[in-house]
């Protein structure tokens, strides 16, 4: 065979591995830019990233409905960002000592500071969706850990003394924020918010039975619909459900 025959095939063989070095070349370069670790899809979408780039203090998701926060709901979700490690110099969580001075002042003071914000803290603890109630309560629920003697102000307010409360306002707010998640749409067979012939047949066997089932849950749904908080509070959704449909 002659050496013009044999040329194009050597020709061909260092293109491929011209090819092969250079696909090679990028995959490293690729591995050295991400620190040698796969980056998927997940790591990186929007929602990941921000979730990376929350404000400290920033709420984390709770099931109790706004206002409703207990001391322990509240810290856990916010006020753990500083002080479950004693960041910024916020007094850790169940250290006696440091938060010895800070229990002296009294509760009046301790409160002003958590809802006004003091030194590095800022007020609420950055956040401003929590009421002046949630924050006493948090505030109350660290004071204790640290053998403080503080009362934390009752979820639900007049619930505590078992008085019925407004379906208006604490009903609409627990139903928007659990039960609207079968309720708002249907799901599961249970009757839709507003929906008068859904309804009908339940609100014949009357309020007291309706809520007894409710209460121990039917069907698809839990007991008190998976809510958390008082049966009062419970109760008022039901009366705001069953608002809705009459």
């Amino acid at each position: 065979m002659s050496n013009e025959t044999k040329a194009p095939g050597k020709i061909i063989t260092v293109l491929l591995g011209v090819v092969v070095l250079l696909v090679i070349a990028v995959y490293l370069l690729a591995k050295l830019a991400t620190g040698g670790f796969d980056v998927n899809a997940e790591v990186m979408t929007k929602e990941a990233v921000a979730a990376r780039l929350k404000p400290v203090g920033e709420a984390k998701a709770s099931d109790a409905p706004p206002g409703m926060k207990t001391g322990k709901q509240v810290y856990e979700g916010i006020c753990i960002t500083c002080h479950g490690a004693g960041l910024a110099g916020a007094p850790k969580f169940g250290d006696a000592g440091a938060w010895a001075a800070r229990v002296g002042q009294g509760w009046d003071t301790l409160v002003k500071h958590a809802l006004e914000g003091f030194n590095a803290m800022p007020a609420k603890g950055g956040a401003a969706d929590l009421t002046d109630d949630e924050v006493k309560r948090a505030v109350a629920y660290m004071g204790n850990a640290a053998g403080g003697k503080f009362t934390e102000p009752p979820v639900g307010g007049a619930a505590a003394a078992g008085a019925d409360l407004d379906p208006a306002t604490v009903g609409k707010k627990v139903y928007e924020g659990v039960c609207v998640a079968c309720h708002g749409s249907g799901a599961a067979g249970a009757p839709k918010f507003g929906d008068k012939t859904a309804w009908a047949p339940r609100l014949s066997k009357g309020e007291e039975a309706l809520l007894a089932s409710a209460t121990k849950g039917l069907n698809a749904m839990p007991a008190k619909g998976g809510y958390t908080g008082s049966d009062a509070e419970f109760k008022a959704a039901v009366q705001y459900l069953l608002g809705s449909a009459k």
